[in-house]
């Protein structure tokens, strides 16, 4: 690893953190970066969960630090989606270079324009465990199985069932979501591993600005139309990457 590829992975991280614990999109930009830098896709696939895994871990102990108690509901949320994400992920092992890049690119578009929707304004209301009904389970397992499998985006996937179907404020959302996304990803990680999928000198440089970033989301109250920018940017920069994997 070069200096200049070590100051983009840092650069590249931190940007990324900060995205995906205050929306969503984050490794739309470090997997295609990991690639660039001639990571077979598999071994980018499986570098990228060493920086979700401690930028989740950075997260959630800053949310815990700041007041933020729902662990008992967070660790029933990630059953389902731990099952999920271990298939997820012996799916993508088996997936082809080709292949999986194809589906990064479509993955990327689609999310892209997720983003971009408005999020509708709803009466929200705290998580009871009464209402963590079998179609919350599953939508839990399906969710797990998209994030073992490419986590790309998998952000927008925790609005829809968080905020949309469970109707819980947005800030609480990104609670639930960071530490589930930790529980889930260590197994898929675990699975890369064994695998011999996991660059990590690669992996910590970039968990390095990731776990920076998700500090500052944690400490950042940002304003409607702050949020607005970063999403626009983020997704400016996405279509740029787009561009750059089709052209190859």
């Amino acid at each position: 690893m070069t200096l200049l590829e070590a100051l983009a992975l840092l650069a590249i991280g931190t940007v990324a953190g900060f995205i995906n614990v205050l929306s969503a999109g984050g490794s739309m930009l470090t997997l295609p970066l990991l690639m660039f830098l001639g990571l077979p896709a598999q071994e980018a696939n499986g570098t990228n969960r060493v920086s979700i895994v401690l930028q989740s871990l950075s997260a959630v102990t800053s949310f815990f630090r700041a007041g933020a108690r729902h662990v008992a509901l967070s660790l029933r949320l990630s059953v389902p989606a731990v099952v999920g994400s271990l298939i997820g992920a012996w799916l993508a092992l088996k997936t082809g270079d080709a292949l999986f890049e194809a589906i990064l690119i479509a993955v990327m578009a689609g999310s892209a324009v997720l983003m971009l929707l408005p999020q509708p304004r709803l009466a929200t209301r705290p998580l009871t465990a009464e209402r963590l009904t079998p179609a919350v389970t599953l939508a839990m397992f399906a969710i797990g199985l998209y994030g073992g499998f490419i986590q790309v985006g998998v952000g927008v996937l925790f609005l829809v069932v968080l905020y949309r179907m469970l109707k819980i404020d947005l800030a609480q959302v990104n609670v639930f979501k960071v530490l589930i996304i930790l529980v889930y990803t260590l197994p898929a990680l675990a699975l890369f591993l064994v695998t011999d999928q996991v660059r990590w000198g690669y992996g910590l440089v970039l968990a390095a600005g990731s776990m920076l970033g998700a500090w500052l989301a944690v400490k950042v109250n940002m304003s409607p139309r702050g949020a607005f920018v970063v999403k626009w940017l983020t997704v400016a920069v996405i279509v740029a990457i787009i561009l750059r994997l089709l052209l190859g």
